[in-house]
């Protein structure tokens, strides 16, 4: 809501509506009493804006206030003072936790005691056409500028709630970067290690212990293709990808099958070797149903 002026051009407001309203004023005094004090019963029959009164002011304060407001409806003074006015009106409702429906109903209830004031002081038709149209149009404007504040709160919660959640999820989004930028460190110093690891195996051929060395060799070629694999996973995560689940099940794979080649080389009873080689088929079937699950997706 910008200004009074932009109201009274949206809702055609006219000079002559409020010549109007004012020509109403002398007949609405004398309906004060009984405009306010019906309003101040309709109010009491509702439960919560009984509960609302009780609790944060007196019956006749509130009902001294609904006469004032009714007054200022034919003043004919309708300036930006006036529409601030309305405003903490409309803000003391969001304060004591009014629901917006109630303004609307209670709005609804004063243009149908007004309009009965017309009918039974004007006899003329035009003329009671007249004076509700422009009664309509100001407790229209005076509706649209009080409903506006729970407008205005709920955008304040609304920007709140996504200005923290936003910085929320960025905060958790940088340190998720950060911990993948630690992990792709760490599997680049390990892959170093694992090449050292490989290539003091391959001195151990020209030691003398062919089969040692062939075997702890190829064992290590396989951790530096786990490795390779791992950090080339987590680059294309960096770098946006999807997780693939695929590379952890062929890792594990990988690392099963040199733990059978050591196995071999201490030469470990039946049984541990055969339960190494359960597992590796329970993962080979695993990997198989996982592989043929991604190539489904990616057709779909």
């Amino acid at each position: 809501m910008e200004s009074m002026a932009k109201l009274r051009k949206e809702y055609r407001f006219t000079d002559e509506d409020c010549r109007n309203l004012q020509e109403l004023q002398v007949i609405a005094d004398e309906y004060l009493a009984d405009l306010a004090g019906n309003f101040m019963e309709y109010l009491v029959d509702i439960p919560e804006a009984q509960k609302i009164i009780e609790h944060h002011s007196s019956k006749d304060r509130l009902e001294a206030f609904h006469r004032h407001w009714f007054r200022t409806l034919f003043q004919g003074e309708y300036d930006e003072e006036y529409m601030r006015t309305l405003k903490r009106i409309g803000q003391a409702h969001v304060r004591v936790g009014l629901p917006v429906h109630y303004v609307n109903a209670s709005m609804n209830h004063v243009r149908h005691a007004i309009q009965h004031m017309i009918h039974d002081n004007f006899s003329d038709r035009d003329q009671r056409r007249m004076y509700r149209e422009s009664v309509d149009k100001i407790l229209d404007m005076n509706l649209a500028v009080m409903t506006s504040s729970y407008r205005d709160a709920e955008m304040s919660k609304v920007f709140v709630s996504r200005s923290l959640e936003s910085g929320l999820i960025h905060l958790s989004e940088r340190f998720t970067y950060g911990l993948n930028l630690v992990l792709v460190l760490a599997l680049a110093g390990v892959s170093i290690g694992v090449v050292g690891l490989f290539v003091s195996d391959i001195m151990k051929i020209f030691e003398g212990d062919v089969e040692k060395g062939i075997l702890s060799a190829l064992g290590a070629m396989l951790i530096l293709w786990m490795m390779i694999e791992l950090l080339d996973n987590e680059i294309k995560n960096l770098k946006g990808g999807s997780f693939n689940i695929l590379v952890f099940v062929g890792v594990i794979i990988v690392a099963i099958v040199r733990e059978i080649l050591i196995s071999t080389l201490r030469h470990d009873d039946l049984k541990t070797q055969a339960f190494l080689t359960v597992t590796l088929l329970v993962l080979g079937i695993v990997y198989f149903l996982v592989s043929k699950a991604q190539k489904c997706s990616f057709k779909e």
